[in-house]
């Protein structure tokens, strides 16, 4: 079916719904308090959400909380506090003109029943959602101590989630199967405004141990945020209020620390929420870092080392209806990309000769003076020797190191409303200005250090959102999204023009509640536009046209030059592809989609979406031309790409009870003119030749979960996942697909005493791209145990976790180094978290 046509449908149901399903009846209340299991104590400044509606309250001094107006009908009450609480969610019936009361058992300790606010832009519980959602929570997130968001999501076997890495530092989210610009990566529901998505060896600079939680969500509810993450969308979420408009009174926060073997990890983190009246202040501060990785046989990853250092503040405005608040964050990353001097010289030839050193420093000069500038901090400064434009004639030798500084600073603000009456519940406008910048620095064995390149992205987004209150059984919301992006590169890996990118979106998300089953339909239409600097390039082909036949180039990419040369110590013939035309496009296309959540029986529910999407080039796909080491090959664009069209089939079948729990999807996605990296089977510069062109491709596989908790003290975790990705035109399967894995846990408990041993195992990869290798499969135990202490108002955390127990050697198919590089070995990681409230 055509996306307009979904569309127009599903604004004819919007239209008419409110007339179908009738007038208000006389509203109700629920009340009641939130206690502490371990003590039977009352516990303050938790919230308690009224799932179905949407609202959320705070817990008084004694406990005690209470919704007003609420219509007649059966809701779930759910109550937590940061994000972490035990019992599922607390039906309530509610009569006309009555009051129902329910008393709330909060505990820290146990079970954790999941709510997700990204996958409808409102709380609701993991098992109602229609989309497949993972939630890694508080609690969670503090015994894994990851470096990055990758490393923290790449242990769910059973959620279709894997980690693509080029080294330890830079581990980004696949899912099913699906990466870069089809997966969204957001904090706090707006993109990170990085490049993560662009590179293999590009990472993100979210600090892990600085979350509230991490979401990830797959289905159509990706159509609040992206038209084109189809693979799905993570969402970081810093800090509690970010999705709980409210205030509260008094000073609440969070201490921990972490370290660990085999990579030398250490790190700490701390932040606080102070509300005084109708302001709140908060604050964020920490890091970590890790050394060179060992892996088993006692070898080491040279280069794999990285750091992360983070802070944030801001201030917030609370009135009865209106809010407003203001936050700075400033991200700080360094981390080494293992081999990468291997694959650069390889895919430079003989470029490090004296007459090309002479050349290399000249071009350097200028940008030198400018890394000495106010925009590096004091610590890159000291990571580059301030007299970088002297010559490099000694560098005959090969680059020791490569590694990349990343920053980032971010500028947000949001207003909103609440309460407003009539046919809107609420409204939220996010603002957000990103300026990120990384430098990919080459160190010499002397010491000295130069940027072989640097990249800058500027973007500026905004996203307003309008919630509908409930009309009868609808209820839903809608909004405009936009984006402003600046985004330029120099030198050696500049594949692409400097582009100026705009984006437009309006999009819609609407539920009719049946009771017995739900309907769920959206759609999105989103306009993309790019300018190129279209003169430069243009340049760059007139120089090219007058290089004489065997002249040694430079490859000086901070002039854009992207020269077609012989390859003669190669044994390569002249390049004969052009560079693609740095001419301006147009994108827009229209998503929709549409779901069913049906109750089968008592705990259980079936749930079917479909989705169709259209997604835009993205800029590299259309304009680059030449070796790009962080993706191995020597990419060449295409700038007549047209928008990439997709229909998606998931199907899930859920049960939730005490004793046991589950799901099992499966999905289907069929492509029409997917933009793939085609492989010519050629070489350039020593890497693989791929062409970004247009084929029709499927994505198919499963997800299953399931956990049996004998009694309070034992439990089993079952997962498995799969997922089957290929060319239809050719057959040939698409590159770095995860292969089909397993997991068995348990999970032994004994008052705030855990202990969960866990054995991974993943079969061999051998449906293979064209230039990958077969991975062989493996098997790898891993063991956590912690400690928590609970009080009325502090929970205290230590985690020990043994990971890798066996020291067995294996390798991620997913990793663009997986030939050279193991994953690490055995080792033990340490950390203890203070939360006080």
């Amino acid at each position: 079916m055509r996306a307009g046509v979904l569309v127009q449908v599903m604004l004819l149901l919007l239209l008419t719904s409110g007339a179908v399903f009738g007038a208000q009846q006389a509203t109700g209340s629920v009340s009641g308090r939130v206690l502490l299991r371990e003590t039977g104590t009352s516990i303050h400044n938790v919230v308690v959400d009224l799932v179905e509606l949407g609202r959320n309250t705070i817990s008084s001094d004694d406990g005690s909380f209470h919704f007003d107006n609420v219509p007649p009908g059966t809701y779930h009450l759910v109550a937590h506090l940061d994000h972490m609480f035990d019992q599922p969610a607390t039906t309530v019936e509610v009569a006309s003109g009555s009051e129902a009361s329910v008393n709330l058992m909060l505990s820290l300790i146990g079970d954790h029943h999941e709510i997700t606010i990204t996958s409808s832009h409102q709380e609701e519980t993991t098992f109602d959602s229609f989309q497949s959602v993972e939630v890694i929570d508080t609690e969670e997130l503090a015994r894994v101590s990851a470096a990055s968001i990758g490393d923290a999501l790449d242990n769910l076997v059973g959620s279709g989630i894997a980690k693509r890495s080029f080294g330890a530092g830079n581990g980004r989210p696949i899912i099913r199967g699906f990466d870069g610009d089809r997966v969204l990566i957001m904090e706090d529901g707006i993109n990170t405004g990085t490049l993560s998505a662009q590179s293999g060896d590009h990472g993100e600079v979210i600090n892990v141990g600085q979350l509230s939680r991490l979401e990830v969500v797959k289905g159509p509810a990706t159509l609040l945020y992206s038209g084109n993450a189809m693979g799905g969308t993570v969402n970081a979420i810093t800090r509690h209020h970010e999705h709980h408009v409210h205030r509260h009174q008094g000073m609440r926060g969070f201490l921990s620390g972490s370290g660990g073997t085999t990579n030398a990890l250490a790190g700490g983190n701390a932040g606080f929420e102070l509300g005084a009246g109708p302001t709140m202040l908060w604050g964020q501060v920490g890091g970590i870092r890790t050394g060179d990785y060992r892996f088993p046989g006692q070898g080491q990853v040279y280069n794999s080392r990285s750091e992360l250092r983070n802070g944030l503040g801001g201030f917030g405005l609370y009135g009865d209806s209106l809010y407003v608040t203001a936050e700075v964050r400033v991200d700080r990353g360094v981390y080494g990309l293992p081999f990468a001097e291997e694959l650069h010289t390889h895919g430079h030839g003989d470029e490090h000769d004296d007459d090309h050193d002479e050349d290399h420093d000249e071009d350097h000069d200028d940008e030198h003076e400018h890394e000495d500038g106010d925009d590096h901090d004091d610590d890159h400064d000291e990571d580059h020797d301030e007299d970088h434009d002297e010559d490099h004639d000694d560098h005959g030798e090969e680059i020791e190191r490569i590694s990349i500084n990343a920053r980032r600073e971010s500028y947000r603000v949001t207003l909103g409303a609440r309460d407003l009456g009539g046919p809107f519940e609420s409204a939220s406008l996010k603002l957000s200005y990103v300026d990120w910048a990384h430098d990919e620095v080459e160190y010499f064995e002397d010491g000295d250090s130069v940027i072989g390149t640097n990249f800058d992205n500027e973007r500026f987004t905004y996203r307003g959102v309008i919630e509908q209150a409930k009309l009868g059984r609808l209820s839903g919301r809608f909004g405009i999204w936009g984006v402003d992006r600046s985004y330029s590169a120099e030198g050696e890996e500049a594949i692409t023009p400097p582009v100026n990118q705009k984006g437009l979106a309006f999009f819609a998300l609407e539920e009719l509640d049946f009771e017995r089953f739900r309907v769920q339909f959206g759609g999105r239409i989103e306009t993309q536009r790019y300018n190129p600097g279209y003169i430069e390039r243009e340049e760059h082909h007139d120089e090219e046209e007058h290089h004489e036949e065997g002249e040694h180039e430079d490859h000086d990419e901070e002039e854009g030059e992207h020269e077609d040369h012989e390859h003669e110590e190669e044994g390569h013939e002249d390049h004969e592809h052009e560079a693609p035309e740095a001419v301006d496009r147009a994108f827009t296309g229209g998503s929709a989609a549409i779901g069913v959540h049906l109750d089968t029986w008592q705990g259980g529910a079936f749930v079917a979406n479909f989705a169709h999407s259209y997604r835009a080039p993205a800029l590299e796909e259309l304009y680059s031309f030449g070796p790009h080491a962080g993706n191995q090959a020597f990419e060449i664009g295409d700038s007549n790409l047209t928008g990439e069209v997709g229909n998606g089939f998931d199907l899930s079948l859920r049960h939730q009870q005490r004793s046991i729990s589950g799901k099992l999807n499966f999905f289907y996605y069929d492509f029409q003119n997917f933009i793939f990296p085609f492989s010519t089977g050629e070489q350039v510069d020593g890497l693989l030749e791929i062409l970004y062109t247009q084929r029709n491709a499927r994505f198919t596989g499963a997800e299953a979960t399931l956990d049996f908790r004998f009694n309070r003290s034992l439990g089993l975790s079952l997962g498995t996942d799969y997922v089957n990705a290929e060319d239809t035109n050719t057959g040939v399967s698409l590159p770095r697909i995860p292969p089909l894995r397993g997991k068995v846990g348990f999970e032994l408990r004994r008052g705030g005493f855990r202990v969960a041993p866990e054995l991974v195992v993943a079969s061999e990869q051998n449906r293979t791209f064209t230039g990958e290798t077969t991975t062989p499969g493996y098997a790898v135990m891993n063991l956590n145990a912690s400690y928590t202490l609970t009080s009325q108002h502090t929970v205290h955390q230590f985690n020990v976790s043994v990971f890798n127990v066996g020291d067995r050697l294996y390798r991620h198919h997913t990793s663009f180094i997986k030939n050279l590089a193991p994953e690490i070995g055995r080792g033990v990681r340490v950390s203890y978290s203070l939360r006080f409230f």
